[in-house]
Order: C-alpha cells, then structure tokens, then sequence
C-alpha cells in the first residue's frame, strides 16, 4: 500500500524536529563544557601552577596557589568540588582571568572539563534512536558520551 503525501510530510517534519533536539542538545552539551574547557585549551598567557587544597566545603575547595612562573603567588583560590580534590592534594592548575578562581589542567581537568558534552552525547543518544529511527549512530553516539564519562572517572 502506498504511503499519503501527508503521511511521508509527518515523517518528514518529525525527523527534522528529532534533528533539531539532537542539535540543541549537542550545541548545549559544547557551550557548557566550553565554559571550562577554553581556559584549558586555549591556556597560552595564563597564570599556570600548582594549587594545595587546603580544606572543602559543600561546592568549592580553597588552597593556595604556587605560580610556575613570574606569576603572583595567591594566598587562596578557589576551584569545583567536583574535580576529586581532597585536602592535602596538589595538582596543576590556569587561573581564570580576573579572578581567583583555577581550573584543572592535565589529562583529568581536560577530561573533566567536557563532562557536559558526555552527557549530552548519552541524552542525544536516546533521540537519535528512538527519534531518528539510526540505531548504529545511536549506538556510536551513546558510546563515545559513556566512554569519556569513564575515561574521566579513571582520570580523576
């Protein structure tokens, strides 16, 4: 039986709308993991050293912050909870301009930087084969989201 030019027209508008959430999901994912992540790819003429976590509250760790350079010492910094830090450990870290706030660098704060963009990749996964019917690129996606989730966890 032949398919109606109205049946083929929704088909047609719901892989489009899928399309579109898929990419808004994504684009999400990016420009909020790029929120961190700029200030460790794009490091170049940033103060660069090595912070001592000195205690952790409820969302922030403080610690002070030694310079690899010509940089000014900072008595206290702050960086997310979220980077596995506990008192006592020390790891390298870009300040972020402006502020006495660090980020992570190395392996794990790259990683750890685009956890967003993991987790949208998992969320994507699910529309791309439900939505778009694409089981293998759902697959694909879905593995590439759940593999930078454990390669940051390991890295952590």
């Amino acid at each position: 039986m032949k398919r109606s030019s109205s049946h083929r027209a929704a088909a047609a508008g719901r892989r489009v709308a899928m399309g579109l959430v898929v990419l808004v999901l994504l684009v999400a994912g990016a420009w909020s993991s790029w929120d961190t992540a700029h200030h460790i790819v794009l490091a170049k003429g940033r103060d660069h050293g090595t912070v001592t976590v000195t205690g952790c509250g409820e969302e922030k760790c403080t610690g002070s912050f030694t310079p690899d350079s010509v940089s000014r010492e900072r008595p206290r910094v702050t960086l997310d909870r979220s980077v596995a830090a506990r008192e006592g450990d020390r790891f390298p870290v870009v300040v972020k301009p402006g502020s006495d706030a660090v980020v992570r660098t190395g392996l794990p704060g790259f990683l750890h930087a685009w956890v967003p963009l993991a987790g949208a990749l998992l969320l994507a996964a699910f529309v791309i084969g439900g939505g778009l019917r694409m089981a293998r690129t759902a697959w694909g996606v879905g593995t590439a989201g759940g593999a930078l989730l454990v390669a940051t966890f390991v890295a952590l």
